[in-house]
C-alpha cells in the first residue's frame, strides 16, 4: 500500500495553544451554543423557554419552579406561538450560557451543618465571558433515524462518541455477510458519512462517491457501473485528487479481489454501496473493524473528537435475535424490523407495518452456529465504549427502531453498569412514529407508551431477562432522567406512568414532518436546544448541590457510591 497522503495522516493536538487560540476556541464554543437559538427562516424561530430550566431553588433548599406545558410537557418554544411560556431568547440564550459555564465545587472539604447561607447561583465567581467547555456525548443509535440530526449536533459539541451495532443483515450489508462474511457495517458507514466533512469541493465528491449506490433494478447494469468504478473511470472520480483516489480505489480493488476469490459465490452488486465495499475492503486488509472505521475517518474527514464506535469489536458475523411473549423466536434484524415480502435479506420493505404476532419480551444475540435458544451468546462490549461512558457529560438514546437498533448496544455486559455508575443526564429521545417493533406491547393491548419505551430501554441494560449474563436491578430512573418528544408524535406520553418510573423531565421539541409522510421527525435546531436545556439544568442542580453541602445543608455522597450500587443491584 502506498504512504497516506498528508490530509490522511493523524493530526497530533496542541495542548498548550497560544492565547489567541485559546481565544478563538472560546469564541467558537460560544458561537456553537448561541447557535442552539438561531432562528430557522422555515419553521421560526426556535428557543427555549425561561421557565423551561428550573430555576435555582432558595437557600432553605426549597423546590425549583417547574412549569409545564400542555399535558405537563415541558415545550421548547417557536415564533408561532405554539407553546407556553415566556420566550424571551436572548435571556435564555445566556442563561444557559451561564449555566453550562459553571464549575463544579468540590465536596471534600464542606464546611459543619449550618456555616452560612447558600450563595446564589449568580453570586458564584468565573467571568461571564468564559465560553464554556464543550460537553462530551455517548449516543445510542441506529445508521438511519439519527443521521437526520447528527451533523446539527455539532452546533453544540463536536465531541460525540456515535456507538453503533453491527448486527444489520439486510440491504446490501446481507450479501457482503453471505460471501465474505465478518460484522455488518452498513450503519457505521450510513453515519460516517453523515459526519464527513463537505466545506470543499473534493470534500463533497468524495462524500458523494462513497454514498453512491449501484443500479438496484438490474443485476448486469450494476456489475458494469462497478467495473467502471473500480477501474477508476467512472465520472463520480472526478474532482478527487489522485493522492485520494489512489488511497480509495486501492480498497476497492482489496475487495473485490476477495470477491473474486469466492468463485463458488456468486456475487450480486444491485444495490450496492460503493461506502461499503470500501468499508469491507479496508476491515478484511487491517483484519480490523476499528482500524477501518480510523481509515474512513480520514477519507471523509470526520472532525477531531468526533467518534464512530462499533458496539463490538469482532472480525465475526452477529445475528440479532428477539423472544416474543409467546416463547417463538425471530432470527436476523431485517426479519425482526423490515420482513421484505421476497424472503431475501437483499430486499429489505422499510415500510412494512405487518404487526408482529406478539410483543418483543427481549433481544439477544445469537452464535453463526445455530438459530435457537441454545445458540445465545454474550458478546463484549467495545472497550471504548465503556471507556466514552465513564467520561461522558451525557448519555443520549436515539430515536430509531427501538429493538433492533437501540437496544442491542445496551443488552451488552458492562454497559448497563457504566450508565448506572455515572451521574449525568440521560435522555431518552421518543420516535416520531410507530412502527412494526413498537405496534404492540404496551399493558393496554395497544403500541407501546413512552413509559412503556422507558422500561424495555431499562430492561436491556438490567440484562432483566438474560441467560448468558449475570442480572441488574435498577430502576429505571436510574438509566433515563430526562424524554425529549417531537411535537405531533403518535406515541402516547403518559407523565404519571414516567413519573411513576422516576422520570420527571419531559421537554416537547419542535418536529417537521418525514419525508416519507410516516409521522414527524425531531427539528433539528430544536432538538440541540433541547439536549443544550437538558445539560445545563443539570448543570445548575449540580452546582446548587455542591453549594448546599459546602454550607452543611447537604451531606454529600460517599466516594464509590456509584460502585457500590452496581454490586448492591446485582442480581
Amino acid at each position: 500500500m502506498p504512504a497516506f497522503p498528508a490530509a490522511l495522516a493523524p493530526t497530533t493536538p496542541t495542548w498548550a495553544p497560544a492565547p489567541q487560540q485559546q481565544h478563538q476556541a472560546q469564541a467558537a464554543r460560544q458561537f456553537k451554543l448561541r447557535r442552539c437559538f438561531t432562528a430557522s427562516n422555515s419553521l421560526g424561530e426556535h428557543r427555549t423557554t425561561q421557565q423551561d430550566v428550573q430555576q435555582p431553588a432558595a437557600a432553605t433548599g426549597g423546590a425549583p419552579a417547574s412549569p409545564q406545558g400542555v399535558n405537563g410537557i415541558h415545550s421548547i418554544s417557536n415564533s408561532n406561538g405554539s407553546s407556553t411560556g415566556n420566550s424571551n431568547g436572548a435571556g435564555m440564550e445566556s442563561h444557559v450560557l451561564r449555566m453550562l459555564s459553571l464549575p463544579v465545587a468540590h465536596t471534600s472539604s464542606s464546611p459543619a451543618r449550618g456555616g452560612g447561607p447558600v450563595p446564589a447561583l449568580s453570586e458564584q465567581p468565573g467571568p461571564a465571558d468564559v465560553a464554556p467547555p464543550e460537553p462530551s456525548l455517548v449516543v445510542f443509535s441506529g445508521g438511519t433515524a439519527f443521521n437526520s440530526v447528527a451533523g446539527h449536533m455539532r452546533q453544540l459539541t463536536t465531541r460525540i462518541a456515535h456507538v453503533l451495532p453491527v448486527s444489520d443483515d439486510g440491504g446490501s450489508t446481507a450479501e457482503i455477510v453471505r460471501v465474505l462474511g465478518g460484522p455488518a457495517v452498513g450503519d457505521i458507514r450510513s453515519r460516517c458519512l453523515r459526519l464527513a466533512d463537505d466545506s470543499d469541493e473534493e470534500a463533497r465528491a468524495v462524500r458523494r462517491l462513497l454514498a453512491h449506490r449501484l443500479s438496484s433494478s438490474n443485476s448486469a447494469a450494476a456489475k458494469q457501473e462497478w467495473y467502471s468504478i473500480v477501474e477508476g473511470d467512472d465520472p463520480l472520480w472526478e474532482g478527487i485528487s489522485d493522492a485520494y483516489k489512489h488511497i480509495i480505489r486501492s480498497f476497492l480493488v482489496h475487495f473485490h479481489a476477495n470477491i473474486m476469490r469466492h468463485s463458488t459465490k456468486r456475487f450480486d452488486y444491485r444495490g450496492g454501496s460503493v461506502g461499503n465495499f470500501f468499508f469491507a475492503g479496508a476491515r478484511i486488509f487491517f483484519r480490523s473493524l476499528e482500524a477501518a472505521i480510523f481509515l474512513f475517518s480520514r477519507v471523509a474527514r470526520i472532525p477531531e473528537g468526533s467518534l464512530v464506535l462499533p458496539a463490538i469489536c469482532t472480525e465475526e458475523h452477529i445475528t440479532l435475535g428477539a423472544e416474543l411473549a409467546d416463547g417463538s423466536l425471530i432470527v436476523g434484524q431485517h426479519q425482526i424490523s423490515h420482513p421484505s415480502s421476497t424472503g431475501s435479506p437483499n430486499d429489505v420493505d422499510k415500510a412494512c407495518d405487518e404487526a408482529l404476532q406478539a410483543p418483543i419480551n427481549r433481544i439477544f444475540y445469537l452464535s453463526a452456529e445455530g438459530d435457537t435458544h441454545e445458540h445465545e451468546v454474550a458478546p463484549a462490549p467495545n472497550p471504548q465504549v465503556l471507556s466514552q461512558l465513564q467520561r461522558a457529560d451525557a448519555v443520549i438514546y436515539g430515536m430509531g427502531s427501538l429493538f433492533t437498533s437501540i437496544l442491542p448496544s445496551l443488552v451488552l455486559r458492562g454497559v448497563g453498569e457504566c450508565i448506572a455508575a455515572t451521574t449525568v443526564p440521560k435522555i431518552f429521545l421518543l420516535n416520531g412514529a410507530i412502527d412494526r417493533e413498537t405496534s404492540c406491547g404496551s399493558t393496554g393491548g395497544g403500541p407501546l407508551t413512552a413509559a412503556d419505551m422507558v422500561q424495555a430501554a431499562a430492561d436491556a441494560l438490567n440484562r432483566r431477562a438474560s441467560k448468558r449474563t449475570h442480572r441488574l436491578a435498577f430502576p429505571a430512573s436510574v438509566y433515563v432522567t430526562a424524554v425529549l418528544v417531537p411535537a405531533g408524535s403518535p406515541v402516547v406520553v403518559d407523565r404519571p406512568a414516567l413519573e411513576r418510573l422516576g422520570v420527571r423531565q419531559i421537554l416537547e421539541v419542535p418536529s417537521v414532518p418525514s419525508p416519507d409522510g410516516r409521522g414527524v421527525h425531531f427539528d433539528p435546531d430544536g432538538l440541540v436546544a433541547a439536549v443544550a436545556t437538558v445539560i445545563a439544568t443539570h448543570r445548575a442542580a449540580q452546582q446548587r448541590q455542591a453549594a448546599q453541602a459546602q454550607s452543611g445543608w447537604l451531606v454529600p455522597p460517599p466516594a464509590g457510591m456509584g460502585a457500590e450500587l452496581t454490586r448492591r443491584n446485582s442480581v
